[in-house]
């Protein structure tokens, strides 16, 4: 995949996506309902890499994990290893800031349950390969579930046979870049404590010390 690829708001190669975020326009027009960009610094040593826009979060204020119950987990982490400048992050106007870090999804449109396809998984990851693909050497992605795991390797044209996701696993990929696995902090996962605050704060933990 070319690096040269750049995101796309008005993005509409998922029929089935394109579809539901227009009836989600229609439904809630104050709503942004559209592709969600990343969000972050450009040249990060961290990236994270989520699964997709919450119906109610990043579909509906236009920025990632913002103002869903997955955020308020990932952006207090965040700020505690002094990758944001505020613990917080409900809203697109609210000051928050990301320090060296960026965030993303391997799919970039709100789907219907929360469930892409297969195939839209793999149709976008055209976009998050364009990002990736740009990082430098000693990059550390943290992939918040396994289907933003799966993607993270596609990106690199990797066999997923090669790096099984499990919790707390570190992976030395090409080029000297590294990816790390979380359960995704998702209110699920938190509730039925698959994921813990302790459980996600040592990753993070843990990417803050090979960024340094």
């Amino acid at each position: 995949m070319k690096a040269d690829i750049v995101f796309d708001a008005g993005c509409t190669l998922c029929p089935r996506l394109a579809k539901f975020l227009e009836a989600t326009r229609k439904k809630h027009p104050d709503y942004y309902a559209l592709p969600v960009p990343p969000f972050g610094d450009a040249r990060a040593q961290l990236v994270v890499v989520g699964l997709a826009p919450g119906m109610n979060g990043a579909n509906r204020t236009g920025r990632p994990f913002t103002g869903d119950y997955a955020g308020v987990l990932l952006y207090a982490t965040l700020h505690k290893y002094g990758f944001a400048n505020q613990a917080e992050g409900a809203s697109p106007d609210d000051g928050l800031k990301l320090k060296d870090c960026r965030i993303n999804n391997a799919v970039k449109c709100v789907p219907p349950a929360n469930k892409p396809t297969p195939e839209e998984i793999r149709t976008c990851n055209r976009y998050l390969t364009a990002d990736l693909t740009r990082t430098n050497e000693g990059t550390v992605i943290l992939a918040l579930g396994r289907i933003a795991h799966e993607a993270t390797l596609r990106s690199f044209g990797l066999k997923l046979k090669d790096f099984v996701f499990k919790h707390g696993a570190e992976h030395r990929l090409p080029d000297g870049r590294i990816l790390l696995d979380s359960y995704h902090c998702s209110r699920y996962n938190t509730q039925t404590k698959r994921l813990t605050t302790a459980m996600f704060e040592k990753v993070v933990a843990r990417a803050k010390a090979l960024t340094q």
